[in-house]
């Protein structure tokens, strides 16, 4: 088991896959679940960024995007649990006794997004330093356009720039911390004068601290939610004592959260300076979220046409 500089355990090996099934049955043994934790607040900023700025059709740009799991979670209305059993149990064996073949998995996934119109409006482009999960998730439909980029280390090309235009909010679920000020202030700033509405989860371990100020020199205000999510298990006793240590270095309280045994995230919402709307309260958001309907059932019906491969050169979404 490797680990990285601030104690977590590497799992970059999941997300170089042609397929979704190494990275869902890795993360479902550690409880992998902030994505689903995010969904409702993810969804409830685009309504918000809908009716205020009167757009039909919201784009959304996924930092650390991975196989498009946000995408698929907010467009198509399935949950993490039918996502961890359609990658790790349903159709586990073929007619031979074989594993199902990417190229069977990725039609069934096809069916899925091209089967119903997506439950909400939203054009989402996937940002990440995986060109092998960017790929599935264009060609699946879950991402309607993919950024496959490094932007720690190079400012976006003319292309890139092209594909960030217009996006009316940035969002992630773990990214930041590996991605730093440096990406999102670039793609900030490759956009002129127009500024995205954010919704970051990051992990406690990670201070926002020099993102806040980035982004409030670009004109932004940004609020952290009171609430904070579980984002998954420690992998071992050793990541856990490694964790804590770089917490207690930071001074940062784990008790009750990460020395329990979960990895937390804190959600920061950044909008343009004297933006109405936020906080939410969880009330608030369960009312607003349980008459939506889900989109999973009736998933496996059309087939649907192939999406081109990705083109271009993201911060990966991380464990």
């Amino acid at each position: 088991m490797r680990f990285d500089a601030t104690g977590k355990v590497t799992l970059d090996h999941i997300y170089n896959q042609p397929d979704p099934r190494a990275y869902f049955r890795e993360l479902r043994q550690l409880d992998y679940c902030v994505p689903q934790q995010a969904k409702p607040y993810f969804a409830k900023l685009i309504e918000e960024y809908r009716d205020v700025r009167r757009v039909p059709v919201p784009k959304v740009l996924d930092i650390g995007c991975s196989y498009g799991i946000n995408a698929a979670l907010l467009k198509y209305d399935v949950t993490m649990d039918a996502l961890y059993a359609r990658y790790c149990d349903e159709h586990a064996e073929g007619e031979r006794g074989t594993e199902e073949s990417p190229e069977a998995l990725l039609a069934r996934d096809r069916r899925l997004a091209r089967a119903h119109r997506p439950v909400r409006p939203v054009r989402v482009v996937g940002l990440d330093t995986s060109g092998s999960a960017l790929a599935y998730g264009l060609e699946a439909g879950f991402l309607d356009d993919v950024v496959h980029a490094d932007l720690e280390r190079d400012e976006p090309t003319p292309r890139q720039r092209e594909l960030f235009a217009g996006a009316d909010l940035m969002i992630s679920t773990g990214c930041v911390g590996y991605v730093t000020e440096r990406t999102l202030t670039r793609i900030v700033r490759s956009m002129g004068e127009h500024r995205p509405w954010m919704a970051h989860f990051v992990l406690r371990m990670f201070p926002f601290d020099p993102v806040e100020r980035a982004l409030e020199e670009l004109g932004y205000s940004t609020v952290c939610a009171d609430d904070v999510f579980r984002q998954r298990r420690f992998a071992s006793p050793q990541e856990q004592t490694q964790v804590l240590e770089t917490m207690k270095d930071a001074g940062i309280d784990a008790d009750g959260l990460e020395a329990d045994g979960w990895l937390h995230a804190r959600l920061y919402v950044s909008r343009p300076a004297g933006t109405a709307g936020w906080p939410w309260s969880p009330a608030r958001l369960a009312r607003a979220t349980e008459a939506t309907p889900s989109g999973a059932a009736a998933a496996e019906r059309a087939p649907a046409p192939a999406a081109a491969p990705p083109t271009d050169e993201p911060k990966r979404e991380r464990n």
